[in-house]
């Protein structure tokens, strides 16, 4: 459908954006884009989408070819607007190329989503679930809305047995108290091994969000480690240098000076892909063996007011950050309210049904005490019991009364629940022109489909006062007025950008 390829487009024009920059700050200088894919063409290219997609694809393949995993890494910082990481993620899930690069790269964009939510400890939140059996984690279902639009690949239980292995290797890890340990361990080289036994899988939603899960806190306690290993030889190098002396100790005959040690930058090494920086993370476990084993100088002059001196001595002499110049604000785009088309419709019937599903798991596995509020990718969804209930009920197909009932405070909830999401997506987008755009439609979209359902569910609510079912309707209406107040906000938003 015309307004599927579009969204392809969009998301496919937000990654070129990106590498775009990537390269310019790589390069010193612009990558020139191919005429018929530049903004402009981009904006008159509603005939020939699929060519232009096709085209799209072949020109980003050729930047991935320039852009290596490392290069992904270092320019994914904490200022990366999240609506670019998540284009990118779908970008290399559609690919879903067999290859090391595009896992790493995906594994990588994955992982700085699960560090960097949208709302600060929105992954921590943890439900609970009947029998031992637990509801989705926030972050795979937030991987599931992302993905919604893609063809993700099926899970095969041999995978799923794979998948179990993690949980092993995170008390693995846990365990770790110095990191000439962790690198002994072979930890790096077994969990790559695991990613690759996966193969296809691994673009799973729930693969995903086990191994983006697992790379943050193996990550944590490497950084950790790591940087209270090189303090150690800093210290016993600036002690030593103190002395008069220069030659800290051999490795792997190679004599390793002072200056060496000074040189080894911690940031840079920290930041570079794992894979392309092991020989040096080696070779700097394998100087901490040497010098636990035979330091060059005494360790009661590595004192703790000693290294605060020095280390109070390094800060003073760090060159402070250059301020961003400050750029003036862009102006918000123009919302006009577009004529709703049938393929929209259908559209978004299909994410609404997959809304519905993603809140009756949930409902249904939970703790009948926290079912009601149901974690969200933005935000926490608050339902009443009434509405927990009609998640839950196994009746929705029978045509009575009390399935109608049902029926009608689903549709609602699941309706306010994506105005919520796409009015998130709105205001993450106003930079980016093509994706706000789509997002605006599809609040009007749902806007219009909040209009008829609160008329439908009137039609119910008075056929419930009619038959004795008081309570029944005092829930219709109660869902009612959530429905009018969420799409009050959602057109009191769209005129504020307007």
């Amino acid at each position: 459908m015309a307004e599927d390829l579009r969204f392809e487009l969009a998301i496919l024009a937000t990654v070129q954006g990106f590498y775009q920059k990537l390269l310019r700050d790589t390069l010193g200088g612009e990558v020139p884009i191919p005429r018929d894919l530049d903004e402009d063409a981009l904006r008159h290219t509603e005939r020939e989408l699929p060519n232009t997609l096709a085209r799209m694809y072949r020109w980003l393949h050729l930047l991935d070819m320039a852009i290596t995993p490392a290069m992904l890494r270092q320019a994914l910082t904490p200022d990366t607007d999240s609506e670019v990481a998540e284009a990118l993620l779908r970008y290399f899930v559609r690919r879903r190329e067999a290859t090391d690069i595009n896992r790493d790269k995906t594994d990588l964009v994955a992982t700085f989503l699960y560090r960097h939510p949208r709302v600060p400890g929105q992954w921590e939140q943890s439900g609970y679930g009947l029998d031992g059996a637990l509801p989705l984690s926030p972050f795979e279902i937030a991987l599931i809305e992302i993905l919604a639009d893609t063809d993700v690949p099926s899970l095969p239980e041999e995978h799923v047995q794979l998948l179990r292995r993690f949980d092993p290797f995170l008390e693995e890890v846990s365990r770790f108290r110095d990191f000439n340990s962790l690198m002994d361990s072979g930890m790096i080289a077994r969990v790559r091994e695991l990613k690759q036994w996966l193969d296809s899988s691994f673009y799973h939603p729930g693969v995903l969000a086990t191994v983006s899960a697992y790379n943050a806190q193996f990550g944590n306690k490497f950084d950790e480690l790591f940087v209270k290993a090189l303090g150690e030889i800093k210290n016993f190098g600036q002690a030593l240098e103190e002395m008069g002396g220069t030659i800290l100790t051999t490795v792997d005959g190679v004599e390793v000076t002072v200056e060496h040690v000074a040189a080894i930058q911690e940031k840079q090494l920290l930041e570079a892909d794992y894979g392309n920086a092991f020989e040096k993370f080696r070779r700097v476990s394998k100087l901490k063996k040497e010098l636990d084993r035979r330091p060059p100088i005494r360790r009661s002059l590595l004192t703790p007011s000693a290294q605060a001196q020095r280390s109070a001595s390094s800060a003073a002499a760090a060159p402070k950050a250059a301020k961003a110049a400050a750029k003036a604000p862009a102006a918000p785009p123009v919302f006009q309210p577009p004529a709703i088309t049938a393929q929209q419709l259908s559209a978004e019937e299909g994410k609404l049904r997959r809304v519905e599903e993603s809140i009756r798991v949930f409902v249904r596995v939970a703790d009948p005490k926290y079912r009601q509020v149901v974690p969200m990718r933005f935000f926490n969804l608050t339902l009443t019991q009434a509405e927990a209930d009609a998640y839950n009920a196994a009746f929705l197909e029978e045509k009575n009364l009390r399935a109608d009932v049902a029926r009608t405070l689903i549709r609602m909830v699941s309706i306010s629940a994506r105005i919520g999401t796409e009015l998130e997506e709105l205001k993450r987008s106003q930079k980016m022109s093509s994706l706000w755009k789509l997002h605006a439609d599809s609040v009007v979209v749902l806007l219009d489909m909040a209009s008829t359902s609160t008329e439908d569910a009137g039609s119910i609510a008075k056929s419930a006062e009619q038959g004795g079912a008081g309570a029944a309707a005092r829930s219709i209406h109660e869902s009612v007025s959530k429905l009018r107040n969420q799409s009050d906000v959602a057109v009191k938003t769209l005129a504020n950008v307007s």
